[in-house]
């Protein structure tokens, strides 16, 4: 049948693909526009193997709050031009709001998630089919609530940091405010009672092997390497570390302020962990000279 440039527009438009792909995905169609989608899901679906193995250490991570459950997720592209694209943007949003009503227990149980009647891990391959690069959910984590607590969420250059923070009491501006912090500091721990024993002796001892070099009596020796343990754990723990709207304060200071404790805090940067592909540009526009 004869297949109308309207329809191939249409296509196009509600798929992101090429003009001849378009055409000749209506043709197999038969014109039917939802199978036509198929057709290309289809094909795009062994396009998307192909990238399998590719690096995807680009992306944007997201926040969504559902009653008293929140999650915070990534979902990592190859290239960073794909954080503008608004079909993964809408990806992104609707991942993380189905992670949050559905509360999964681990990544595959995520990834089996219903999404618009399909699975997230098919709509990944399927936009991976669309977009032409890697789409992978990477990783994400669920906070609780209380009724009387506060979520605060903060996505910093549009979502290449998230930081979601959880107040005992205190209001949503403040939750808000520490994450702000949180993205700014990247603190290790809520406080120092979560550092790991291994971690505090090791620590401990650089601390003592250093100030013994510095030729240090040995009677104050254990005062000064307390002291610098003790400035240490306040740089690597949230509530400790000055606050970065108001130095005046460390971070649990101004939580009591606002009438809240910080009852925990998430923090996912873009990539962070990932081994990126480094490119020799010169060598590729050689390549392609060829």
């Amino acid at each position: 049948m004869a297949i109308s440039a309207k329809q191939v527009k249409e296509l196009r438009d509600r798929t992101q693909v090429g003009m001849m792909d378009a055409k000749k995905a209506l043709v197999a169609a038969d014109g039917d526009m939802d199978k036509a989608i198929d057709v290309l899901r289809e094909k795009g679906l062994a396009k998307a193997a192909k990238k399998a193995g590719n690096i995807a250490a680009e992306g944007l991570a997201e926040i969504a709050v559902d009653g008293n459950t929140a999650a915070i997720i990534e979902v990592n592209a190859e290239t960073d031009f794909v954080a503008s694209n608004d079909k993964f943007t809408d990806y992104v949003t609707a991942v993380a709001k189905t992670i949050a009503a559905n509360k999964p227990a681990d990544l595959d149980a995520a990834l089996a998630l219903d999404l618009d009647g399909q699975t997230i891990d098919a709509a990944a391959k399927a936009l991976t089919a669309v977009i032409g690069e890697k789409i992978s959910l990477r990783r994400f984590e669920i906070a609780e609530k209380n009724d009387g607590d506060n979520f605060g969420a903060y996505l910093h250059n549009g979502g290449q940091i998230a930081a979601l923070v959880t107040l005992e009491g205190g209001d949503e501006e403040a939750a808000r405010d520490i994450a702000m912090h949180v993205a700014a500091i990247n603190p290790q721990y809520l406080d120092r009672t979560q550092v790991p024993a291994d971690e505090l002796k090791h620590q401990t001892d650089l601390f003592t092997e250093e100030t013994k070099g510095e030729g240090k009596p040995e009677k104050i020796i254990p005062r000064i390497v307390e002291g610098r343990v003790n400035k240490w754990l306040s740089e690597i723990s949230l509530v400790d570390q000055e606050f970065v709207k108001d130095s005046d304060k460390t971070v649990a200071e101004f939580a009591k302020s606002k009438n809240a404790t910080v009852k925990g805090f998430v923090r996912f940067e873009v990539g962070e962990g990932i081994e990126k592909k480094s490119n020799d540009f010169a060598a590729e526009v050689a390549e392609q000279m060829k």
